[in-house]
C-alpha cells in the first residue's frame, strides 16, 4: 500500500476545552497498491491496534467505516472467493 496524503493531527475527544492535558493522535491513511492513479474506485484503510478504519478516497471528509481486526481479516478471507 501507498501513502496518499501526509498525517491529518486531531485532538482526542476526552481532552477538556481548557487544554490541560489533551492528546492528539493520526490516522496514517493507504491506498490499495491496486488502485490506478485516475481516481477511480479506491478504498483507503488507516489500522490501529483494535479498529481498521476504512473511508472512500474520493470522499476523504465524509464518514468512515470502523471494523475490528478479526472482521476485517474476515472481509478479506470472503472476498477472495466472490
Amino acid at each position: 500500500m501507498n501513502n496518499t496524503e501526509p498525517l491529518t493531527w486531531f485532538r482526542s475527544s476526552y481532552s477538556g476545552a481548557e487544554g490541560g492535558q489533551c492528546v492528539e493522535v493520526s490516522l496514517d491513511w493507504v491506498r490499495s497498491s491496486y488502485s490506478g492513479t485516475e481516481g477511480g474506485q479506491c478504498v483507503e484503510v488507516a489500522t490501529c491496534p483494535d479498529t481498521v478504519h476504512i473511508r472512500d478516497s474520493k470522499a476523504t471528509t465524509g464518514p468512515t467505516l470502523h471494523l475490528s481486526p478479526t472482521a476485517w481479516a474476515n472481509f478479506l478471507t470472503a472476498e477472495r472467493y466472490i
